[in-house]
């Protein structure tokens, strides 16, 4: 995290954990905020990559899993980078900004994928740059969440992944109450203080828990190169286009959907223990391997914790999934749905 930023939270009360926001003082109390009231957070877990130049749409297009070709200006998308086999090193939020192509982000994989995708740049006229040095994301969430960004001077998008934009950045809708904003790092500290005047500031885990509700899953570094998109249900979520051209794992990909092959889905999981991305489920019907895997997790406001998990559906099915070993601490699990 910037450190003249994270200096500035911090005078609001902001406390840090590897360089994450992990909350304001009162973790619980954020909690229930973020499912009954109107917060803000600093989302220090996501970064940003932008890809400008003549051919950067044309060199998106050509290695994401989405259609970038047709992206419209004031639209927001989700996609993913895959591996030749299919599996996910990224998930995106995508969307445009004058000549940029802006890619949202695990902050714990943006610096590997940045140097990944230059690998792949070769003749195109295309520069991809670390756009986290001059722009800060927040989140915003709740009843109030609409009204606070006016109050701030922000333009207020009209319909779930739309854009606005403005001078001081840009205003992704996400869902009917929650927005990202990608603000102007010269005009963030005086965002931060209009929309922290409305809505209440929470640490990352309150906002990864509106992710998990909302049922978006995030692939960092944990889970890399873990599942096929379809696996995190990034075809349900506009994240994969099956009649564009070739892209990295796109037969693979595309196999996977006509052919039916898809054992694994996306399950909303709840424990009472504490959970981690990347963490193995087991079910002991087959001790011998793991049935499924974590992928965001989140304290719940209600106390326990819960996660989005990628699980075979025929051990979710039996209602028997324990986390680490056959024997660990039992989770329970509900299919999100389409």
């Amino acid at each position: 995290m910037n450190a003249s930023w994270q200096d500035l939270i911090g005078t609001a009360g902001a406390r840090f954990d590897n360089g994450l926001v992990s909350g304001f003082g009162d973790p619980a109390g954020e909690r229930l905020a973020a499912r009954d009231g109107t917060i803000v957070a600093p989302l220090a877990h996501l970064d940003l990559i932008e890809c400008r130049g003549e051919d950067a749409r044309a060199f998106l297009h050509n290695q994401l899993t989405s259609d970038v070709n047709h992206l419209a200006t004031d639209v927001a998308q989700h996609a993913a980078w895959c591996s030749a086999k299919g599996r996910m090193l990224a998930s995106f939020l995508l969307w445009r900004r004058d000549d940029a192509y802006c890619l949202r982000l695990a902050a714990d994989l943006a610096p590997a994928i940045l140097k990944r995708l230059q690998m792949f740049v070769l003749r195109s006229r295309v520069q991809l740059v670390d756009a986290g040095q001059t722009t800060r994301l927040l989140g915003l969430a709740g009843p109030q969440a609409a009204a606070a960004l006016q109050a701030a001077g922000l333009p207020l998008p009209d319909a779930p992944l739309k854009t606005a934009h403005c001078a001081g950045g840009t205003v992704v809708r996400l869902d009917e109450a929650r927005f990202e904003i990608a603000a102007n790092a010269d005009t963030a500290g005086e965002l931060w203080r209009a929309l922290a005047e409305v809505a209440r500031p929470v640490g990352g885990e309150a906002w990864q828990w509106l992710e998990i509700a909302a049922g978006i899953p995030l692939i960092s570094a944990a889970t890399r190169e873990e599942f096929v998109p379809q696996m995190a249900n990034f075809e349900r979520i506009g994240g994969v286009s099956f009649h564009k051209g070739c892209y990295p794992g796109q037969e693979v990909v595309a196999r996977t959907q006509y052919l039916g092959k898809v054992k694994r889905h996306l399950y909303r999981a709840r424990a009472e223990v504490p959970l981690s991305p990347g963490a193995a489920l087991f079910s002991p019907e087959a001790p011998e391997q793991a049935c499924g895997m974590l992928v965001n997790t989140a304290p719940a406001p209600e106390g326990g914790h819960v996660a989005l998990a990628v699980i075979q559906e025929s051990h979710a099915a039996s209602g028997q999934v324990a986390l680490g070993a056959p024997d660990g601490p039992p989770v329970t699990v509900v299919p999100v749905a389409a």
